[in-house]
C-alpha cells in the first residue's frame, strides 16, 4: 500500500492507497515542531482504527510546501514504514508534465500534483481552484503542461487580517449569508468575505480565459471549495481528493518509469 503525504501551511494531510481506493485519510496541524516520531506513534494508532498495520506501507510520496518539514517525512517514512519517500520536487522523481514559467523550481508541489491530478482524471484545457491557506488558480493546457496562474490571500487569511487590522470589527464564520446587504456588523462583514470571494473566484477564471484564448474546465478542491459550488457555475468540477490522487498518479508515474 502507499502512504501519500501532502504537506500544506497549515495541515498535513496523510492518506492511504490500496490501489486506487483511499483506505484511510487523517489531517494534522503542519507544526514545524512535530518529530517523526510524533506521527509515527499517531499514525500507528490511526492505522489501526481502520484494520490496518504500518507493515502494510509499502511505498510513500511526499509533497510539501514547507521545506523544513521534507526531512522529518522522510525520516518517518524511513523508520516506520521501511521506505524511501518520492518527494515532489526532487530530480529523479518524474511529473511527466512540463512546468512553463519564468522559474520553474518556484511553483509549489502542491500545484503541480494538482495539475497532474486535474490533467489525468479531467482533460482538456482547464483552471484548478484550490481553497487552501492560499487560494490558487492553476493552468493547465490540453497536454497537461502547466502554464502558470494566479495566487489569492486564502478566505481564513483575509478575514484574520480584517480583524487585526480593524479594532472593531469581530472575527466571523465564512458561511453563505442571507442577504447580500448586512445590517449589521457580523452580516455585512460575512456578505463581503463570501460575496466578495464569489466575485474574486468569477472575475479571475473570466479573465485567465480570455487571455488564455480558449474554452477553460474548472476544477475546485480544497476545504471550502464545497461550499461556493452552491453559489456559481463557474465551477464544473468538485474532488475533495484531487491532490491525493495526483500524489498516487506521480507515484504509479515513477514506479513504471
Amino acid at each position: 500500500m502507499l502512504l501519500a503525504i501532502d504537506c500544506g501551511n497549515t495541515n498535513i494531510v496523510f492518506a492511504v492507497f490500496d490501489g486506487d481506493t483511499i483506505r484511510g485519510q487523517w489531517r494534522a496541524s503542519s507544526k514545524a515542531e512535530r518529530t517523526a516520531d510524533e506521527f509515527g506513534i499517531w499514525l500507528t494508532h490511526l492505522l489501526a482504527t481502520v484494520g490496518l498495520d504500518r507493515t502494510v506501507i509499502t511505498a510513500a510520496v511526499i509533497a510539501s510546501v514547507v521545506p523544513t518539514a521534507v526531512f522529518g517525512l522522510r525520516t518517518l517514512c524511513r523508520r516506520y514504514f521501511g521506505c524511501e519517500a518520492r518527494v515532489v520536487g526532487d530530480p529523479d522523481v518524474r511529473l511527466g508534465l512540463h512546468v512553463y514559467l519564468d522559474q520553474p523550481k518556484e511553483v509549489g508541489a502542491d500545484r503541480l500534483v494538482n495539475a497532474v491530478a486535474a490533467h489525468k482524471f479531467y482533460g482538456g484545457a482547464l483552471i484548478v481552484i484550490d481553497f487552501g491557506t492560499a487560494t490558487t488558480f492553476d493552468v493547465v493546457d490540453a497536454a497537461g503542461d502547466y502554464r502558470g496562474g494566479a495566487i489569492a490571500p486564502g478566505i481564513h487569511q483575509s478575514l484574520a487580517a480584517l480583524h487585526i487590522g480593524a479594532a472593531q470589527l469581530p472575527m466571523v464564520s465564512v458561511e453563505q449569508p442571507e442577504r447580500v446587504i448586512g445590517t449589521s456588523t457580523v452580516s455585512a462583514m460575512k456578505s463581503g468575505i463570501f460575496w466578495g470571494y464569489v466575485g474574486l473566484i468569477e472575475s479571475l477564471v473570466k479573465r485567465i480565459g480570455i487571455e488564455f484564448g480558449g474554452p477553460l474546465k474548472v476544477v475546485a478542491t480544497g476545504g471550502l471549495a464545497s461550499l461556493f459550488m452552491e453559489v456559481t457555475d463557474i465551477i464544473n468540477h468538485y474532488d475533495p481528493d484531487l491532490t491525493m490522487r495526483g500524489l498516487l498518479e506521480i507515484h504509479r508515474r515513477n514506479v513504471a518509469s
